[in-house]
């Protein structure tokens, strides 16, 4: 009934929307199931768990701030154009390695207690992350934007469907995954834009730099 009484032209924002849940979906199972005193791995398990559960909630928390960003700026919420902080790529790098840096916490703390901190810390920055990758995107851009993450909510399910032990989910989530990042491949390249550059947050500083030339000549 929701997707019914919502007018066509306002369809992205929805899955937009919709891609948030997702996202968030996937932070929560993450940390019930590491909250979860049922949840009891050693060795080589464990291990595979924690990198289950911090992939889980990183890509689920960049996946709903930043589709939360996105349906903001197409809701009108949100000023559509790109935010141009200096050095926006080194903030980007920055969060990325201390990311990796926090998942190697994560995966050796010997106590429960130990790596909840890596965890949540990881948590706030991935929600940064988000926020700030989508909000360095131009409005006009939106719809390349909107099937990359498409393809996070993806992969965010089927890292929840690792820790659930849900085929389904995971099967369903590496085909939204892969499919999502094949559209949005064939949409850089049909816009002459760098796909490396959308996951990098750059995509909306960028300037066409061929196909882009006015056509002169007489109409016939």
């Amino acid at each position: 009934t929701l997707a019914a009484r919502v007018e066509m032209t306002a369809m992205p924002q929805l899955v937009a929307i919709l891609h948030s849940f997702v996202g968030l979906a996937a932070v929560l199972v993450g940390f019930g199931s590491f909250l979860d005193p049922a949840t009891k791995f050693e060795g080589a398990e464990k291990v595979v768990h924690d990198v289950e559960v911090f992939l889980g909630v990183l890509i689920g928390a960049v996946t709903f701030t930043g589709s939360v960003a996105a349906f903001g700026k197409l809701q009108g919420i949100l000023n559509s154009r790109p935010l141009m902080l200096p050095g926006r790529h080194l903030i980007n790098l920055a969060i990325g390695l201390a990311c990796i840096w926090l998942g190697v916490l994560f995966v050796g703390a010997d106590s429960p207690v130990s790596s909840l901190w890596p965890l949540l810390i990881m948590t706030g920055l991935a929600f940064v992350f988000g926020l700030h990758m989508v909000l360095a995107i131009g409005g006009a851009d939106m719809p390349v934007v909107i099937s990359m993450l498409n393809s996070y909510s993806g992969w965010a399910a089927a890292a929840t469907g690792f820790m659930l032990a849900n085929d389904l989910l995971i099967v369903t989530g590496a085909l939204v995954g892969s499919s999502g990042a094949i559209l949005s491949y064939i949409m850089c390249r049909a816009m002459n834009r760098r796909f490396l550059s959308v996951i990098l947050g750059g995509f909306g500083g960028e300037t066409s730099t061929s196909g882009g030339a006015s056509i002169e000549g007489e109409a016939v």
